[in-house]
């Protein structure tokens, strides 16, 4: 497997992986049906951006997860997003797609990078943590999902002190 930065032509790949993970209803935020033709376009335009978004790729080239540093409207801080295909966990890909964006924000003008998770994803929060994210809050019954059920979710971030944004 490796990590790269994503082009146009992952696009539609990009927009599937989110439609698999979303489908299986646990890992992320985004539900079902996920609408992969405007995810594709929106991706076509954050590449055309410059922006960061990564792609992992698996042994035969298939576009197995994504990885999106998002802006927040805060300047100088991003919110990362990120999902593997189920085949594809537990490989390293998460690693992979963490050193590739963990690299580009070092080289950005970013000071610093949040993302959100749910509290019973132990893997993604222990991988956050190996980066040197840590726990700020929790958005306590924060997330109505179409079910009508609540989640909550644990906020994580990293200062950039030391790398070129700070």
């Amino acid at each position: 497997m490796r990590a790269r930065p994503a082009t146009a032509d992952d696009a539609e790949a990009f927009g599937a992986v989110i439609a698999a993970v979303a489908a299986e209803g646990r890992w992320i935020a985004t539900e079902p049906p996920v609408d992969i033709s405007e995810r594709a376009a929106n991706v076509r335009n954050w590449v055309d951006r410059g922006g960061g978004i990564f792609v992992l790729e698996d042994d035969d080239g298939r576009v197995v997860g994504t990885l999106g540093l998002h802006p927040t409207g805060v300047r100088g801080v991003v919110s990362l997003g990120m999902c593997i295909v189920a085949d594809a966990r537990g490989r390293g890909g998460g690693r992979m797609l963490m050193d590739t964006a963990m690299a580009w924000l070092a080289d950005s003008d970013m000071h610093k990078v949040e993302l959100e998770v749910w509290p019973d994803n132990e893997r993604a929060i222990s991988l956050y943590e190996r980066y040197g994210f840590e726990v700020e809050g929790t958005r306590r019954d924060h997330y109505r999902r179409s079910d009508g059920s609540v989640r909550s979710s644990v906020i994580m971030a990293r200062l950039l002190t030391g790398e070129r944004g700070t």
